[in-house]
């Protein structure tokens, strides 16, 4: 096993460790909320599978940059709900069932949604890739339902434990990504800055704010509810979305762009969150 596959691995664990806490939050009926709810599974469908990934093509039909600038942010456009989504929608007070309710039944989805909205977009600019429902099944199967009922199990026989080690999961989970991110980071460093310019940041960062947009104006009616769609549909997944540009593209430039995408992302996402969370506070001192 070489240097990449060692850090494949390793993301793919840690990765996973942060799906093991989510089981290990989450009772039967925060997963089924949402899937039992047609209106809220409506709303998170065109949230966060439909809107970024329209949003991205429609722009980059429009906007004169790189092509594998494009094939990244389209790919991370294409590629829902990571597993950290939760955590930083329970960060702004988010109801538990809720955001766990939309990162369950999307994450189901995506074993039909990803090859389906690929394949259309790789119609669309003419090219012959294309991604299998048993390849994406695969991963999200062993990346996402196993480590979910992994966790759900755990929760179920012990409770104790659960209740006590979910956060200690959850960080050692964190930790290992960072660690598996920064080889990868620093490997195509200079690629990644080679894309900064004529119009790229801009197009990445518009993407996002649509995003943001729509998730926010379909949530609701809380105002809790508005921002923890936002956040699922604005933070894309960087796993799915290189496993697609590994499959699908030999110029690594096309990696670059996908974690530039997700930098950028994080960023415009925790700027939201800072308003979101002042803007409430200000609600609260008026009232």
């Amino acid at each position: 096993m070489d240097a990449k596959q060692m850090l494949l691995l390793l993301l793919t664990v840690s990765l996973a460790g942060l799906v093991v806490t989510v089981g290990m939050n989450s009772t039967r009926q925060d997963v089924l909320y949402v899937l039992t709810r047609p209106k809220l599974l409506l709303k998170a469908i065109l949230a966060v599978d439909i809107i970024p990934p329209a949003a991205a093509m429609l722009l980059m039909w429009f906007l004169p940059i790189e092509p594998v600038v494009k094939a990244g942010i389209v790919l991370m456009a294409i590629a829902p709900v990571p597993p950290l989504v939760p955590g930083q929608e329970l960060g702004l007070g988010a109801r538990k069932e809720y955001a766990y309710g939309v990162y369950c039944a999307l994450a189901v989805l995506t074993i039909v949604v990803v090859p389906i909205i690929f394949n259309i977009a790789a119609h669309l600019w003419g090219r012959d890739d294309h991604v299998g429902f048993a390849t994406i099944a695969r991963t999200i199967a062993t990346g996402v339902i196993l480590p979910l009922l992994i966790g759900m199990t755990i929760r179920r026989l012990f409770p104790a434990f659960a209740a006590k080690a979910a956060i200690w999961v959850y960080r050692l989970s964190m930790l290992l990504i960072v660690l598996a991110f920064l080889p990868i980071i620093a490997a195509i460093w200079k690629p990644l800055v080679g894309l900064i310019g004529d119009g790229t940041l801009l197009a990445m960062i518009l993407v996002v704010l649509v995003t943001l947009a729509g998730g926010h104006l379909l949530g609701g009616p809380e105002r809790v509810d508005r921002a923890t769609l936002a956040i699922a549909a604005s933070v894309r997944h960087p796993g799915i979305a290189l496993m697609l540009a590994n499959a699908n593209f030999v110029d690594h430039r096309v990696t670059a762009a996908v974690l530039l995408f997700m930098l950028v992302g994080l960023t415009v996402g925790t700027i939201y969150k800072q308003v979101f969370k002042h803007r409430g506070a200000t609600v609260a001192a008026a009232s």
